[in-house]
C-alpha cells in the first residue's frame, strides 16, 4: 500500500519546520544570553510564566507549559533555590500555594525577552526583503494557528 503523497509532504514539511524551529530557539536561546543564566529552557518557561501569571498555583503552571505536574514541580523546585520564586498559601485553598517572582526574576525575563525581540527585529531587518513581510507576516499566522490547533478529535 502506498502513502498519499499529500500526507508524505505534509510529513516532510513538518520535519523542516521542527528542524527550522529548533535551530531558532537555539539562537534565540544564545543572543537573548539565556545559557549565562544556568536556568535551562523549561525552566526559564516556567518562570516567564509566572512572572506573567502570578501569582499562580503549580497546576495552572503546568496547564499553561503542558507538563506534568512532576515537571513543573522540578522547575519550581530549581527556581525557589535560585530565590526567582516563592509561594504563599492560597486564601481561598489553604492546600495550594500560590507562586510569585521574584522582583530579579521580572527583570531577568524582561532582559532574556528584549535580547530575543533584539535579535529577531535585527534579523528580519537584515534578512527579510521589505517585499517578504506580508509573507513574513502569513508565515506567524500560520504558526499561531498550528500552536492554537486542537487535535483531541483523534483525526490526524
Amino acid at each position: 500500500m502506498h502513502e498519499n503523497p499529500g500526507r508524505q509532504q505534509s510529513a516532510a514539511t513538518a520535519q523542516r519546520l521542527n528542524d527550522a524551529m529548533k535551530r531558532l530557539r537555539a539562537r534565540l536561546r544564545a543572543e537573548s544570553g539565556q545559557h549565562a543564566t544556568g536556568l535551562t529552557a523549561t525552566q526559564l518557561g516556567v518562570l516567564a510564566s509566572v512572572v506573567r501569571e502570578g501569582p499562580v498555583t503549580a497546576a495552572r503552571l503546568a496547564a499553561l507549559e503542558h507538563v506534568s505536574a512532576q515537571s513543573i514541580a522540578q522547575s519550581l523546585a530549581v527556581l525557589k533555590a535560585a530565590g526567582l520564586i516563592h509561594g504563599e498559601p492560597d486564601p481561598r485553598d489553604g492546600r495550594k500555594k500560590l507562586m510569585s517572582a521574584d522582583p530579579t526574576a521580572t527583570e531577568l525575563v524582561d532582559k532574556l525577552l528584549a535580547g530575543r525581540a533584539t535579535f529577531l527585529a535585527r534579523a528580519i531587518d537584515q534578512v527579510v526583503a521589505a517585499d517578504e513581510r506580508k509573507d513574513m507576516e502569513k508565515a506567524i499566522d500560520l504558526l499561531e494557528r498550528l500552536a492554537a490547533a486542537d487535535l483531541s478529535d483523534g483525526a490526524i
